[in-house]
């Protein structure tokens, strides 16, 4: 316990999957929570949830492609808490299937606007007060697929690479203001968001997760939990030497 004690911590895509397990995990851990999501009101029952368990956090409505509203949410976190800490940039969106071939430019951009420009964006204003706190952690949620490649899903790779250099190259430009930048590359999580883009007509949701689990060596598929939990080490003092890497979580996926 205590692992990130007296922390501020925002967590963007928070109102569910990885996000919200990671909010809890780091307010279990210490730290006071901004609970940050497009869905207002799941935002704020998870917010609601750490402080029935006698955590603090606060929830805030956030479009993370927006940069007034990323502007204005930072800051308002800022003065509601004095600082900032940690900065977890978890929001994304699977988007649409397709090779470059075939998705539209509209779909491209939705992807692209929501997974990178959101990291840039949140990055961009959180530095200062991460700066003025005397350093931080910034935790960038890439992926498998930011790493290796499949048949589809090309805006998604093309998002989740980005965020993957951006991390490393965040963590040279920031290193002299004790900001250390990571990033962290799931497999499957059972995630709201997996189990809504898996389904398959005719096909029963267990068999469908069975394949999937399947894809890893370990045979199963991971839990928000599990990568909340290398949030975490990256977000406290235990990674204080850590900065520029990638943690890869994903049952052995990548390791083929």
């Amino acid at each position: 316990m205590g692992r990130v004690q007296g922390k501020v911590a925002i967590v963007t895509g928070a109102a569910q999957g990885i996000g919200r397990a990671t909010a809890l995990l780091l307010a279990r851990e210490g730290a006071t929570v901004a609970v940050t999501d497009v869905n207002g009101k799941d935002a704020e029952a998870v917010a609601e949830q750490i402080r029935a368990a006698g955590g603090e956090a606060r929830a805030w409505p956030l479009d993370v492609s927006k940069e007034a509203e990323v502007a204005s949410v930072i800051a308002a976190v800022g003065k509601e808490f004095g600082r900032l800490d940690i900065l977890v940039n978890n929001a994304g969106i699977s988007g649409a299937n397709g090779t470059a071939e075939e998705i539209t430019e509209a779909e491209w951009d939705k992807v692209m606007n929501t997974n990178a420009k959101s990291v840039f964006l949140c990055t961009k204003h959180a530095v200062p007060l991460l700066r003025r706190a005397g350093g931080g952690s910034i935790v960038n949620l890439s992926s498998v697929y930011g790493i290796v490649g499949s048949h589809n899903v090309a805006a998604y790779h093309a998002s989740k690479g980005a965020i993957r250099i951006m991390s490393k190259t965040d963590a040279l430009a920031f290193a002299e203001d004790r900001i250390r930048v990571n990033s962290v590359h799931p497999g499957f999580i059972w995630t709201p968001m997996l189990e809504a883009g898996s389904q398959v007509p005719g096909v029963a949701p267990e068999a469908v997760h069975s394949a999937m689990a399947k894809l890893h060596p370990l045979g199963t598929l991971g839990e928000p939990e599990d990568v909340a939990h290398g949030i975490l080490y990256l977000a406290s003092d235990e990674a204080k030497f850590v900065t520029g890497s990638e943690l890869v979580i994903d049952g052995g996926y990548t390791a083929r």
